[in-house]
């Protein structure tokens, strides 16, 4: 890696970017020192010796595996409150009432859980009680009911998915699944059946020196900022860097990184080339650049011949796709198309990087097999420089579905079939379901049908996370039992039971450990597959909280005695023992103990030199065709955004990059003038399918027109519950709205 100073690449002359609006990286650190005043040793040796709990980067410390840099990100600054604070007063939750009309973060702020706490139908609260009452009332709730479980990625660690998995199992559902489901659950079901393998095929050090990356639907400025160091290494190793996006992020643009002094000081400049597209309009601009590369003899067809299978059906459905309604779909130009194509067909290497603005529809899967297509038109797979990189956004999702937490998918990602339940009830001693389970989103239409008795939530916030906020909070309201774990206090868990609950209808609290405490240490898995081992960290611990995997299995244990033997474990290690026996490509995991163990299953490429785990050996192109998107007259298409934000747990009140605030409607400047509607003018979104309304104020942004964008969760109230993906049930967090201009 150059060290040497490259103008070229400068984003300011101005030291620090002064008068630039950017985040105050210096200010932030700052801050959360101030935020862990009483536990800063425990601070520090939480940023010093622990496997990160933010982005699926996944440092070891404030180090990683691609460069001998420090890594620390704003991201990981804003948890430490969350790892460090104290137990909150149990005496504010016996009337629960004032606390329903706080916001998240004012619950959170009121400090951890720290012991078991119990609300029946009719009270006003919760009561403390221990944890031998708490699993002994749940036990007769989980013998042969509807149940469902649903794990966040808060830091959750891969020991903490598979005993929880397990248990579910034994309890004798497969209705368990977790945050995988509404991030990246098409790129899932889209990479097995096209390359056969679930995860990302490269590394970030594939990242630097590559002659492209292509960002789509993807901003991880604001959602993996320690992986904006890689870019500006890359640049200044002449990477080209093009981004495909309905919103020019800001971030993404120019960057300042604070641990870098050339970046610090000058700022990079990160994309090269942007190409804007309207909200959904990814498969009409991809299949385009994709018609480009045909007509312009751009595909490697040596390559394509011998490595992969379905290239002519895809070229015969493309021919068929007029030039029209791929520009019509998309929002751009067949020139714009035909630029990128070029970039593609003149690169020697390409990694492709997408997040949920791809898969967040509800034709997610599609979204990604055609950019799984131009991967496989010009080979960048399974060679240096090279990849299909689905970037996680939380340090625990890639591993949640890898070790079986998913309810359409068990260990190893298995599909859930007879000979495959046979196989893991032979593993365990106990009886395997053999027909998918609810996904997440399911769970909560059968809780509101009355389909469902028990809920287990681990962490997450369904009102804050599903479209439909009411619908969800109906549904919650008629779970017979509901129970919560977690490290703090969320809004879910303060929604009483209701009549239809019946009338010994309860809500359990169970305090969690994070993965700092947990004696024995725990693993996450990154995003690039590596497997890291993060150690238990001395410090303060707060009162009964204990750790999820723990919960689980004595919860499943006491249901059915005459498992217990084969439920309990005496420690981390024997689960990562279990993790190796059940899923053979993680092998290596029960070796790992030390801080800074790791083990990147696959290596470095998944696929290499275009030998796909496929039945046949083989990469398969799909002939994808356009959506049937009807925008009526007037009307918008809206994404929800992530701005600064992580999971369900919104950090910023105002974006650094932008300075929108939580009620922002983003909005061209083509539109705005359009409209007649300044700055800050107060508006109503309503959605076009259902009646439901957002309220927010104008803020004009770098968007393709006709497009807006606003904050999630808050604008959760635009979406349908219904609009799901067909087989990766991924909910469609985008809308059709109008925009009504209110009095000021």
């Amino acid at each position: 890696m150059s060290k040497r100073l490259d103008p070229r690449n400068w984003a300011s002359w101005k030291p620090f970017g002064i008068g630039e609006r950017k985040p105050n990286n210096y200010l932030e650190l700052v801050k959360a020192f101030r935020s862990v005043k009483g536990n800063r040793r425990y601070a520090w040796r939480i940023l010093t010796r622990g496997t990160c709990d933010g982005c699926a980067l996944g440092t070891k410390g404030m180090r990683d595996w691609t460069m001998d840099e420090i890594h620390l990100c704003n991201i990981r600054l804003r948890l430490l409150p969350l790892n460090t604070m104290p137990a909150l007063d149990v005496s504010l939750l016996k009337d629960v009432s004032g606390l329903e009309r706080r916001r998240s973060a004012e619950l959170r702020d009121l400090g951890r859980l720290p012991y078991p706490m119990l609300r029946r139908a009719g009270e006003a609260g919760f009561t403390r009680i221990g944890w031998d009452e708490a699993l002994d009332l749940a036990a007769p709730h989980l013998r042969g009911s509807r149940l469902g479980a649903y794990l966040t990625s808060r830091g959750m660690p891969n020991e903490n998915y598979f005993a929880a998995q397990k248990a579910v199992r034994a309890l004798g559902t497969n209705s368990v699944d977790n945050a995988a489901r509404i991030c990246h659950s098409p790129s899932t079901v889209a990479l097995k059946e096209t390359i056969g393998a679930a995860a990302t095929t490269c590394s970030y050090t594939d990242w630097i020196g590559s002659d492209l990356i292509v960002f789509i639907g993807s901003n991880p400025s604001n959602n993996q900022p320690v992986a904006m160091k890689y870019l500006y290494h890359a640049k200044k190793a002449g990477t080209r860097i093009a981004m495909v996006n309905a919103y020019r992020e800001p971030g993404m643009d120019k960057y300042w990184v604070p641990s870098n002094a050339e970046s610090a000081l000058f700022g990079t400049k990160i994309t090269d080339y942007f190409f804007g597209v309207n909200v959904g309009g990814d498969i009409g601009f991809l299949n385009g650049v994709l018609k480009h590369l045909i007509e312009n003899d751009w595909v490697d067809r040596a390559w394509v011949d011998a490595r992969t299978t379905g290239f002519e059906s895809v070229r015969q459905a493309l021919a068929g796709q007029s030039w029209e309604s791929l520009e019509a779909l998309s929002g751009t130009s067949r020139e714009s198309m035909f630029e990128l194509a070029k970039l593609l067909g003149e690169a020697r290497s390409a990694v492709l990087v997408w997040s949920m603005g791809i898969t967040q529809h509800s034709y997610g899967e599609d979204n990604v097999r055609s950019i799984v297509n131009l991967a496989l038109a010009r080979g960048f797979v399974g060679r240096d420089n090279c990849g299909l990189m689905p970037i996680r956004g939380h340090s625990g999702v890639q591993g949640g579905a890898e070790m079986g937490a998913y309810a359409t998918g068990l260990p190893g990602g298995l599909p859930i079939t007879e000979e495959n339940a046979r196989r893991f009830g032979e593993l365990w001693g106990f009886e395997v379901p053999a027909e998918p389970g609810l996904t997440a989103t399911d769970m909560i239409d059968a809780a509101h049908a009355g389909e469902l008795d028990v809920l287990i939530s681990s962490g997450g916030n369904f009102l804050e996370v599903l479209p439909d906020p009411h619908h969800c909070r109906e549904a919650l309201s008629r779970l017979r039992l509901r129970v919560h774990i977690d490290i703090v206090l969320s809004s879910q868990m303060l929604v009483p039971p209701a009549a239809e609950a019946g009338p010994d209808a309860a809500v359990l609290l169970l305090p969690a450990q994070t993965r700092y405490e947990m004696a024995g240490g725990v693993t996450e898995t990154s995003t690039e597959r590596r497997i890291i081992f993060s150690p238990e960290i001395p410090g303060p611990r707060i009162g009964e909280a204990r750790p999820e995997w723990q919960i689980f299995t004595e919860l499943a244990a006491r249901a059915r005695p005459e498992l217990a033997d084969r439920l309990r474990y005496a420690g981390t290690a024997a689960i990562r023992s279990d993790i190796e026996r059940a899923v053979p490509f993680y092998e290596g995991i029960s070796g790992l103990s030390e801080f800074g163990d790791d083990v990147q299953y696959g290596g470095r490429h998944l696929c290499p030199e275009g030998r796909f785990p496929t039945a046949d050996g083989l990469g398969r192109f799909s002939a994808v065709g356009l959506p049937a998107l009807e925008r009526p007259d007037g009307a918008f298409m809206v994404a929800t955004r992530r701005g600064k934000q992580f999971n369900s747990m919104v950090h910023e009140r105002r974006d650094g990059f932008n300075g929108a605030t939580r009620e922002a409607v983003l909005m061209s400047a083509h539109d705005a003038d359009r409209l007649g509607l300044p700055d800050g003018t107060p508006v109503e979104l309503r959605s076009v399918t259902g009646g439901r309304a957002f309220r927010g104020r104008v803020l004009r942004a770098p968007l393709t027109p006709g497009n807006l964008q606003i904050h999630w969760p808050e604008g959760n109230v635009l979406l349908d519950a219904a609009r799901r993906s067909p087989a990766a049930r991924i909910p469609d967090y985008n809308a059709l709205a109008t925009v009504t201009k209110l009095p000021s």
